[in-house]
């Protein structure tokens, strides 16, 4: 790998949708890291009075969160990081992770992850499931409905082989709503 690229590890929406040019795409997983609907999205999947459910990682011994790395050029690193900074707002905070390659016997590189902290102000943590689908079903930002955003993950999650309960059982309750 060329000294100036960069991976990306996306296990929410970057997964289906990561609109920056990459040179390379990886399934795979970093570890001690769990994907909950804990984030509050007061702008990309909600509003500020009724913000949407989005995922991140908390810091779990033993887990594995299942995801898709990018290798970013040299080239394009400052204008990706500049957009996905402004893509993860409202929380998120740049983390290095070590991820591991699901597909070939390669080594762990370093990827940059966004990650929202329970200490910032949208912050939701858990919550019932009934409590999570109701929240979900109702929120839209100015990236779509909230719905779109949890059903496209779980999707997504299933083409990669992830097991995500979480995911799954907020998507499966919310295609039971109709």
């Amino acid at each position: 790998m060329p000294p100036d690229d960069i991976w990306i590890f996306g296990y929410g929406s970057i997964v289906w949708k990561p609109d920056f040019p990459y040179a390379e795409r990886a399934p795979g997983w970093v570890g001690g890291w769990s994907r909950r609907l804990w984030q509050g999205s007061p702008d990309h999947r909600g509003v500020p009075s009724s913000p949407g459910r989005v995922v991140t990682l908390v810091e779990r011994a033993g887990a594995r969160c299942l995801g898709v790395a990018f290798r970013v050029r040299g080239a394009d690193r400052e204008v990706v990081m500049s957009e996905l900074d402004a893509r993860e707002s409202g929380g998120f905070v740049k983390q290095r992770a070590a991820f591991h390659f699901a597909e070939e016997p390669r080594a762990p590189v370093s990827a940059i992850t966004y990650v929202a902290p329970p200490d910032n102000p949208n912050f939701l943590g858990d919550a019932s499931l009934e409590e999570i689908v109701r929240q979900v079903g109702a929120a839209h930002g100015r990236s779509g409905s909230n719905l779109e955003y949890v059903l496209r993950l779980s999707d997504s999650l299933r083409e990669l082989g992830a097991e995500d309960e979480e995911v799954f059982r907020v998507a499966g309750r919310l295609r039971e709503n109709g």
